[in-house]
């Protein structure tokens, strides 16, 4: 599974429940986007999550 390279985030793991109460696992995955990004050494194509694209933390490269 890929992380966002700004901020890390991953898989999360919780439970699914039942009307009856019984508990299984399930997982939570960030909604990650493949962009080319800047960085110090040019540009590179990189999994971001959405957050971290709209709240400004990278710049797209053209």
């Amino acid at each position: 599974m890929a992380t966002c390279y700004v901020c890390g985030k991953t898989r999360m793991v919780g439970n699914n429940v039942s009307h009856s109460n019984r508990k299984t696992k399930r997982v939570f995955k960030p909604n990650l986007q493949k962009i080319k990004i800047m960085t110090d050494k040019g540009p590179k194509r990189t999994y971001v999550c959405t957050r971290c694209i709209r709240s400004g933390a990278i710049t797209k490269a053209i």
